[in-house]
């Protein structure tokens, strides 16, 4: 299937590693320029390199009010126009909702939700140049509450949200604005919480690894590039009438309508 994202200009936060990294590689690929933002330079530019189309490194804390305001001018003087928006960056501490200070919760929303707000913000009218659209990285966590996971599955819920309320507006607008719900993907985080798995149970990592699927019934874990492959379709014109979609690709684990 062509995708038609050829010369396309995108912006993928939280690029330097894990599933960020896996959707620059895969939009490059397709044959877009894409934009690379997050906050180590040495990691981007090593990505910078090994990718095939032109790219802008953007190293940057998208925590700060005006990051957004700064990545998105930054592509536009560089490419002169803006195609795609993916707000992938951000991570939320797990553990004892009695354990966490308000900063821990300041700091779990800074990223995620007002990193993707002010970065959608700066890029809408770029994208209604183009007819563009937002592709949001959330997870599932924000559908299903869990103990461990208070302010991770609190961002993940108000950032759905946000790309609904975004989809809505979009229409009159001519912004389409989606979202990828990951499960449980092989990435650095994922290892931390095998790890953690592991110790309290008192076995090996790799017997961890083979239980944690079973106990959560699915039959493995995902891949980063599973969850860019979803990413650049719905970034495509192939899926021009996809708006508002909340897509969940985790093997199953969320069973919930």
């Amino acid at each position: 299937m062509d995708l038609q994202l050829l010369n396309k200009v995108a912006i993928v936060t939280g690029a330097s590693r894990g599933i960020g990294k896996a959707i620059a590689e895969t939009l490059s690929a397709e044959g877009m320029k894409v934009v690379l933002a997050a906050r180590s330079q040495a990691d981007l530019e090593a990505l910078a390199q090994s990718l095939p189309n032109d790219t802008l490194v953007q190293a940057i804390d998208l925590r700060q009010q005006d990051a957004g305001d700064r990545v998105v001018a930054a592509t536009i003087e560089k490419f002169g126009r803006l195609d795609v928006l993916v707000n992938n960056a951000g991570a939320t501490k797990r553990g004892d909702f009695f354990g966490f200070s308000d900063d821990d919760w300041t700091d779990g929303f800074a990223l995620k939700f007002y990193g993707a707000m002010r970065l959608s913000r700066a890029a809408w009218t770029h994208l209604q140049a183009s007819k563009g659209t937002i592709v949001n990285i959330i997870g599932i966590g924000g559908r299903t509450g869990s103990a461990e996971f208070t302010i991770g599955g609190s961002v993940n819920a108000a950032l759905m949200n946000l790309t609904k309320a975004l989809a809505d507006r979009g229409i009159q607008d001519g912004v389409r604005v989606n979202a990828v719900n990951p499960g449980s993907i092989a990435t650095e985080r994922l290892q931390t919480r095998i790890k953690n798995y592991a110790k309290e149970d008192n076995i090996e990592l790799e017997e961890a690894a083979r239980r944690m699927p079973q106990q959560m019934k699915i039959a493995r874990f995902g891949e980063p590039a599973e969850i860019a492959r979803a990413v650049a379709f719905l970034a495509s014109p192939q899926a021009a009438y996809i708006q508002g979609a909340l897509l969940d690709v985790d093997g199953g684990t969320t069973r919930t309508l």
